[in-house]
């Protein structure tokens, strides 16, 4: 049976898959009362909206308690609007890819001034236009399509990690080419089914979390099963074409944790324009050819600080993996011996407490080195 043909059998087949299987727990896509929003029913965006951005990159067993923590601390769009980026920062560490915090921050504004003052969890004060949504910093077709389809139950077509698997295996394409990508949409714009394109979407993604998995799919539990090219013809876990992975590179990082004659510790903030701005680090960089570690930190912080250090006892070593790159950290503890410390190469410098240290956004690799840090002055860690 031809896809192009039967778009009605597949939508069928996939919301009747869906009222048995369907995840409706998941928050964000329900009322207020923590009740389903009826057919055609609106309902804020707003939560929708930072759960979108929150899924970009990562999981949604990871991304549901970061949520709830940030509609504790962000309720609404006003209080998120008028937040100070490292009151976001904060809330965010630990997620990753804190551009989108960012960028979750930079729209806030924007929509601020187009929803107004009290009025967000009003549906009609939302703009409710997919080129509304990609105009803001960070906002692609697929993500718009999703917070519009899932506020407004308005038939918007979406294109992320799982639904492009879904698609690419019904019609047994790699999607590694424009033609590929754009073949893709046209089926995701007409297989949108028109009377519940809420149900419809969350279907699609659904059914490409616990069915159509990227590998070991569950063929013979899948809805679509008798629409499906790869699954007639081919093996499906060989569509989409499986990108090579590329080796990561380790790149040494010496790190120095300097002190004052008060206990204080020398912490400085990422410049805007870097990568993970705004967040604060300890001082260091990168390990040059031939060089020792001890001298990589001395000359970092000559560099960075403008200060000149003893490098002391090793307090941690440690692997980080970031998404193209492994960082392995070697962490010393340093006697500061002169020169005033200059935020040279960051925004600005602070003297803190190390009991204070979780006060402040922080990396996920630098948290590890402040727990190891509280174990060894035997101070008690904070939660986050």
């Amino acid at each position: 049976m031809g896809i192009f043909d039967s778009p009605q059998d597949i939508q069928n087949s996939l919301l009747e898959w869906f009222r048995e299987n369907g995840r409706y727990w998941i928050p964000w896509k329900l009322k207020k009362d923590g009740s389903v929003p009826r057919s055609g029913e609106s309902i804020s965006p707003y939560g929708i909206w930072i759960a979108e951005v929150m899924l970009q990159q990562t999981q949604l067993k990871v991304v549901i308690p970061y949520w709830k923590k940030w509609m504790k601390f962000f309720p609404t769009l006003s209080s998120l609007a008028e937040a100070d980026l490292e009151n976001l920062l904060m809330i965010w560490q630990g997620l990753g890819y804190y551009s989108r915090a960012k960028r979750i921050h930079q729209s806030s504004k924007i929509l601020f001034e187009f929803v107004g003052k009290n009025r967000d969890q009003d549906p009609d004060s939302w703009p409710n236009q997919i080129d509304k949504w990609m105009s803001l910093p960070g906002i692609g077709r697929s993500t718009a399509g999703s917070i519009v389809s899932s506020a407004f139950d308005l038939p918007t077509p979406i294109l992320d990690g799982n639904v492009k698997r879904i698609l690419s295996r019904l019609l047994a394409i790699e999607r590694k080419s424009i033609k590929d990508e754009r073949k893709l949409w046209e089926l995701s714009s007409l297989l949108i089914e028109r009377l519940s394109p809420r149900d419809f979407n969350q279907a699609l993604m659904d059914l490409g979390a616990i069915i159509c998995t990227p590998k070991k799919p569950s063929c013979s539990s899948c809805p679509l099963q008798n629409f499906c090219v790869a699954y007639t013809k081919y093996d499906p876990e060989d569509f989409p074409k499986k990108e090579m992975t590329k080796i990561k590179s380790l790149q040494e990082i010496g790190i120095g944790l300097v002190f004052n004659q008060k206990g204080e510790l020398l912490i400085d903030q990422r410049l805007e324009s870097s990568s993970m701005g705004g967040m604060w680090e300890f001082p260091g960089g990168k390990k040059i050819p031939n060089e020792s570690i001890e001298t990589t930190i001395e000359r970092e912080l000559k560099e960075e600080l403008g200060i000149v250090v003893n490098v002391g006892e090793k307090l941690i070593s440690f692997e980080h993996a970031y998404t193209h790159k492994k960082l392995y950290f070697t962490v010393h503890i340093c006697a500061w011996i002169s020169g005033q410390p200059k935020p040279l190469a960051s925004q600005k410098l602070l003297w803190v407490s190390p009991e204070r240290l979780f006060d402040f956004p922080f990396p996920a690799a630098n948290t590890k080195i402040i727990s190891e840090l509280h174990k060894h002055l035997s101070i008690g860690n904070k939660k986050l």
